[in-house]
């Protein structure tokens, strides 16, 4: 009699082809399960804090270097900026123009501000689960002298 030994199971071949293909299929299935949103969203709101600062330090700093009066307006290459307390004003005309900000296609500006000492204005982003969490609030200057503007960024519900 005879004996013959039939092969049961996979050869070692065909395991890590198997394997490689998983990995592959994962590799381009990932991305779309994985849910980035929260983070790209924190890290809009990152920037817009970093762009919001640092236009508001620049004007600062070019109306004082002029000798400009404190409510001066401000030319930041070739862009006109109001200015209250020798810093961008809360609205359009102000910090949006300082920090060349587009609301009209990345921020929901939930709250308008306005050109007085200590007016807040404040940008949301509206996919955000939370978006009075996924904000970041400019407070114009609250004094004449010897107070500066604020930015405020609260990222914990984006």
């Amino acid at each position: 009699m005879r004996n013959i030994n039939k092969q049961a199971g996979f050869t070692l071949i065909e395991l890590i082809m198997v394997i490689v293909i998983l990995g592959v299929l994962s590799a381009f299935a990932l991305p779309r399960f994985a849910d980035l949103g929260s983070e790209a969203r924190a890290a809009s709101i990152s920037g817009l804090t970093g762009s919001l600062k640092a236009a508001s330090n620049i004007a600062h700093a070019q109306s004082l270097a002029k000798g400009s009066a404190h409510n001066a307006v401000a030319d930041l290459e070739g862009t006109d900026v109001t200015m209250i307390g020798f810093y961008p004003t809360a609205d359009a005309d102000g910090i949006d123009a300082a920090a060349q900000v587009d609301v009209t296609n990345d921020y929901t500006v939930s709250s308008a501000g306005g050109s007085a000492l200590s007016d807040a204005r404040t940008y949301q982003i509206a996919g955000a689960a939370t978006p009075a969490a996924c904000q970041v609030t400019y407070t114009a200057a609250t004094a004449i002298t010897g107070t500066a503007s604020t930015v405020v960024a609260i990222i914990t519900g984006c």
